[in-house]
């Protein structure tokens, strides 16, 4: 046995993040992963492909045909994954939202029903009001926060409950175990987005969920440099997420696998600086007169606190805050507009801080803490409400 196939899954999370699905290249002994920018692969002899073709239908792991179906660098990033997220088996997207779409669309056929939270990201509401609907599947939304309302929802055609765990942009945290029994009692399917905690925070799969998805591109790149989806659970239900992945054409590129790969190895030590950082300045902005509220899940002012206590990791609670200032829609833009340090900016999860004032939820603005030195954001946001005066 080689000192490089040690066997982490007992080993601590960051280790975990640095060290599972790596080693030294076969070929070159290479410590990094290379990036295998490659379509196709050779093989010796026609008995030798059609093996290897036959074995591939049944998504055997290491095998590799075309980088549309399975890729060494992929494949190095889905185990790292694997690892992170408890799961048997990942699959490795183009984006958020290629991850969303495969672990729906592997789950639910026409006349069927689906259940879903009343509080998601944009594009996953376009999907659930528009694109399902269009292809047969019914869909309800609902506040999941309430349980009632997922019993008074269910149908006997219904397969799946979706979640994000901690919704964007109101950040409302789920009673996971709850719903997960719910689910399982009904036999639904339970797929929960984890984009807004990261692994580092919570990890679904401990708690019920039989499918997690996350953007990958925000906490696990954390560097705004790639775009990456990440789909995780049980082997049986991954297999029938690569059929559709395969056929759908969602693979990731080989260069964002291995930025994602790079970037994962660090991601313990961001989450947990973003966790501080976020924390402190929810402290801050509660105790300033220009806000009305602070929703933060580390506040005892969060309605799921004790919650996010029972089901958060070593006292991290993200870095995802949404600040509400009193007044409107002139002075939320004044305050943004003020300030030097966070961009204006879409996204989350990165080493950089980024603002994303929104004026459809009551013009909050939602803050997605970076790595930088807290001491200077808390003096960024100060001078840009004395500007406000």
């Amino acid at each position: 046995m080689s000192r490089y196939d040690t066997d982490y899954s007992q080993m601590g999370f960051a280790t975990k993040a640095v060290k599972s699905g790596e080693g030294p290249d076969p070929v070159t002994r290479a410590l990094n992963t290379p990036i295998y920018e490659t379509s196709t692969y050779g093989y010796e002899t026609a008995e030798q492909y059609d093996e290897m073709l036959e074995r591939g239908a049944a998504w055997e792991p290491d095998l590799y045909i075309y980088s549309r179906t399975t890729n060494p660098t992929t494949s190095a990033l889905e185990k790292k994954v694997m690892a992170l997220e408890n799961a048997e088996d990942a699959v490795i997207t183009a984006c958020g939202m290629a991850a969303i779409s495969n672990a729906l669309l592997s789950n639910l056929n026409a006349g069927d029903h689906v259940i879903c939270s009343d509080d998601t990201f944009m594009c996953t509401s376009s999907l659930f009001a528009d694109i399902l609907p269009a292809k047969g599947i019914e869909t309800s939304r609902v506040e999941v926060l309430e349980l009632d309302n997922i019993e008074k929802a269910l149908r006997p055609n219904t397969r799946v409950i979706y979640l994000e765990a901690l919704s964007n942009p109101r950040l409302k945290l789920s009673d996971l175990p709850a719903i997960a029994e719910i689910a399982h009692a009904h036999g639904c399917r339970f797929i929960v987005d984890n984009t807004f905690l990261s692994p580092c925070v919570m990890r679904p799969l401990d708690w019920g969920a039989d499918i997690v998805v996350h953007s990958g591109t925000k906490y696990y790149v954390g560097h705004g440099d790639a775009l990456c989806g990440i789909v995780a659970g049980r082997k049986e239900d991954m297999d029938r997420v690569r059929y559709y992945y395969d056929n759908l054409g969602s693979h990731i590129s080989p260069y964002d696998a291995w930025l994602a790969l790079r970037s994962v190895r660090t991601m313990p030590l961001r989450v947990r600086q973003q966790s501080e950082n976020a924390m402190t300045l929810a402290k801050w902005f509660e105790s300033r007169p220009e806000v009305d509220y602070v929703t933060y899940p580390g506040l005892e002012s969060h309605p799921q606190h004790m919650l996010a206590e029972k089901l958060f990791l070593n006292g991290n609670f993200g870095g995802m805050l949404c600040v509400h200032l009193k007044g409107g829609y002139e002075e939320m833009c004044r305050f943004a507009d003020a300030t030097r340090i966070p961009p204006i900016a879409t996204s989350l999860g990165d080493v950089v801080t980024l603002m994303f004032p929104k004026k459809a939820y009551g013009n909050l603005i939602r803050i997605s803490t970076g790595c930088e030195d807290v001491n200077d954001l808390i003096a960024d946001f100060g001078q840009a409400f004395e500007k406000m005066k």
